[in-house]
């Protein structure tokens, strides 16, 4: 019986042993896609306690914690830092088969040098050791980067943001090795069936200093902030879709959907469809023209819960998988992007994985020449960023394409010790690919297999992302 968090967690077989500690263990890491604080970064900032670098933002375990009955004074409310990881400690035990149980020990061991395992009994040892590393030097937000491998992190940033802490990571030597770059996420732009955004186009006009009351004087104004992100080494943008949607319109058509809701009235259904369909198209073909990525995150159900949307907003763990046809809507897009050359670099996430042969068949009707991998079929994300979730993900993109040009992994967190999900992705691919292996599914080349495992932890990205 292998002993818990053990050397070879996870690498069931001497060949998946052998490609993780050869092949996959020391790779850098590429976290093309998350959404930790630039200022955060630039500022060093040094965290007091284990709640507040845990429990502080972190919605996977406010859903935990109020599984377990624990009552939101614990959990968002007003309780000492103590007291909330306290209740999240003895909560922990109960977490069997939750990838949070996994990550929170590779956490405490990996960068706390904790062996031991968390619980209401352990808590306070726990607190003690983590305030005391909190102190050491590399413990600061820039040391766990560089203790972690990472070279290089894609933020996920609005349109009308100034990036002035991206320009000064970029001009501080202190941070050489390591790129922090913007991803541009226009989502309040494009939602014109969510509150607030007419208040949103008013900043956006501020921002550029232009009236914006047609779609054309919209997408100019998008186009400016675009390049603004690309004089700051933007490589990537990022759309977070709740369903995936196309509906033509024409010009006419599109501005009075848009004066409809700048006056505060109610548009439909079709409508916002028909203004998201041309606006992400745009954006699309600015993408292409600058060699960006597309990532287009969709099938996400936002605060079912009406009670705790009122009381706490949104992002506070109460989102859920949306289940979506949108199959017919994100085809018709591909195929308008693909007719007129302007398709960019595009990765797919759908939060249902019943989506996953779905996604892998599209991908390669639209592959195309010079770009091995254009169309990509991302990472599993957020409810299937789970062992489960990365091997289903993984064996659909092995059954249906070409797994060897994947672009791997990458955390989606706010939190900075998040990086150990690289390592839980790596040993899962090294686990799957020492199964196929030793099943005879494959020959047991080391060359053809290390290059394989090297690529998607990190060659792959490098390239796609043109690091």
């Amino acid at each position: 019986m292998a002993n818990f968090l053990s050397k070879d967690f996870l690498l069931n077989t001497k060949t998946a042993q052998k490609l993780y500690f050869e092949h996959a263990q020391n790779q850098p890491i590429i976290d093309y896609h998350c959404h930790v604080s630039p200022k955060e970064i630039y500022e060093d900032k040094r965290f007091e306690n284990i709640t507040e670098l845990w429990l502080a933002g972190d919605h996977y375990k406010w859903r935990l914690m109020r599984s377990n009955g624990v009552d939101e004074y614990y959990v968002t409310g007003n309780a000492t830092a103590y007291e909330k990881f306290e209740k999240f400690a003895e909560m922990l035990p109960k977490a069997i088969g939750n990838p949070m149980y996994h990550w929170c020990h590779l956490e405490l061991k990996n960068y706390f040098g904790y062996e031991g395992v968390l619980s209401k009994e352990t808590a306070k040892e726990v607190w003690d050791l983590c305030e005391r590393k909190l102190r050491e030097d590399n413990m600061s937000v820039r040391g766990i980067i560089k203790q972690s491998g990472v070279v290089f992190i894609g933020t996920t940033d609005d349109p009308i943001d100034t990036l002035e802490y991206h320009k000064l990571i970029a001009a501080d030597e202190d941070m050489r090795g390591v790129t922090v770059a913007p991803s541009f996420r226009p989502d309040k732009a494009l939602n014109i069936d969510k509150t607030g955004w007419k208040e949103y186009i008013e900043k956006l006009s501020a921002v550029c200093g232009k009236q914006i009351s047609t779609v054309e004087q919209l997408k100019s104004a998008l186009s400016e902030r675009i390049e603004h992100f690309a004089a700051h080494g933007c490589r990537a943008s990022d759309h977070g879709l709740d369903k995936t949607v196309y509906v033509e319109a024409s010009a006419d058509e599109l501005d009075g959907i848009m004066k409809k809701a700048l006056d505060g009235n109610a548009v439909s259904d079709i409508e916002a469809d028909a203004f998201k369909t041309a606006l992400l198209v745009f954006c699309a073909e600015e993408y292409a023209c600058r060699g960006w990525a597309m990532q287009l995150h969709y099938n996400c159900l936002r605060n079912p819960n009406s009670t705790m949307f009122e009381k706490l907003g949104p992002d506070t763990g109460f989102d859920c998988i949306g289940p979506y046809n949108g199959s017919r809507g994100l085809a018709m897009l591909l195929d308008r992007l693909y007719r007129t050359n302007t398709l960019p670099r595009t990765i797919i996430y759908s939060l249902d994985g019943a989506d996953n042969a779905f996604i892998d068949t599209l991908m390669g009707a639209f592959q195309g020449t010079q770009i091995a991998g254009k169309i990509q079929h991302g990472s599993a994300w957020w409810f299937n960023d789970n062992k489960q979730g990365m091997r289903e993900q993984m064996i659909s993109l092995a059954n249906l394409g070409l797994l060897g040009n994947f672009v791997g992994m990458l955390t989606d967190s706010r939190s900075f010790l998040s990086y150990t999900r690289h390592e839980y992705f790596r040993r899962i691919l090294c686990a799957l690919i020492g199964e196929w292996v030793e099943n005879g599914e494959y020959p047991d080349d080391e060359k053809a297999l290390g290059t394989i495992v090297e690529d998607i932890c990190y060659n792959n990205a490098r390239r796609y992302f043109g690091l």
